[in-house]
């Protein structure tokens, strides 16, 4: 059965790989704006493990969890400048993501934000597997993956209520929106809504109240870039706060 994660692992990164090529075209030589082109990545990564483990089932072991992150992190090496300046292929992948106001700090926020992403939800998930809450693991990554997958493309085509926020390791400031941030709130609004049978009704009526309140303010408040571990963070810490009632 590990060689079947192994091959799910090598099929995910593929398809990852030619949708980013694809994006890094339309970013380079049809103008589609970055802040979409990076958005379709995000979605593909979120739901291409989704549909794969239906073709390739595998044990869900932590063990194999631990591995796949490490994959996930150590991939991000291909597109150092070195290596991308030399192969044409990753060049064009990096394009899909390489917003030219994250410049030169492109590739430093996101390894970095995927590196605390994890750092976040894996002891996370530890501590609710320890309290017998597996069913509700992924409710926060559900949220960060589809509301914060929106906030971007919302907010660049609808956004007209701006503010402002610092990057991490800059003292420049970046415009987000109050109706990129709606996103946040209405996705988490119906994420809690679909599980109201993993709460009892006074849990589920406080979740209601402070979850998409509290994702909201974790999205708008985090660093450019770094918002996947401030809504790993809260939306972990919310609902485990909520489990106790």
């Amino acid at each position: 059965m590990e060689a079947v994660f192994f091959v799910n692992q090598a099929v995910k990164f593929f398809l990852l790989y030619m949708v980013q090529y694809g994006c890094g075209f339309l970013a380079v030589k049809k103008g589609v704006k970055v802040n979409y082109t990076r958005k379709i990545n995000h979605f593909v990564l979120f739901f291409i493990p989704i549909y794969l483990d239906r073709f390739f089932a595998h044990p869900e072991t932590f063990g194999l969890f631990i591995i796949s992150s490490l994959f996930s992190i150590s991939t991000l090496l291909i597109y150092i400048e070195p290596v991308r300046k030399r192969v044409f292929f990753i060049n064009r992948m990096f394009a899909s993501f390489d917003r030219p106001e994250d410049r030169p700090h492109t590739l430093l926020w996101l390894s970095t934000q995927i590196a605390g992403g994890f750092l976040v939800i894996v002891p996370m998930i530890m501590l609710y597997a320890h309290h017998g809450l597996q069913h509700l693991i992924m409710i926060p990554i559900l949220i960060n993956g589809i509301g914060d997958g929106l906030a971007e493309p919302v907010g660049v085509r609808f956004g007209r209520h701006k503010y402002r926020v610092y990057a991490l390791f800059s003292k420049r400031l970046y415009h987000r929106t109050l109706e990129g941030s709606a996103c946040v709130f209405l996705t988490s609004l119906v994420v809690i809504a679909f599980y109201h049978d993993a709460f009892t009704l006074q849990q589920w009526i406080l979740a209601l109240i402070a979850v998409p309140v509290c994702m909201t303010l974790a999205e708008a408040l985090s660093p450019h870039t770094w918002d996947t571990p401030f809504l790993f963070l809260t939306g972990y810490l919310v609902v485990f706060a909520v489990s106790l009632v």
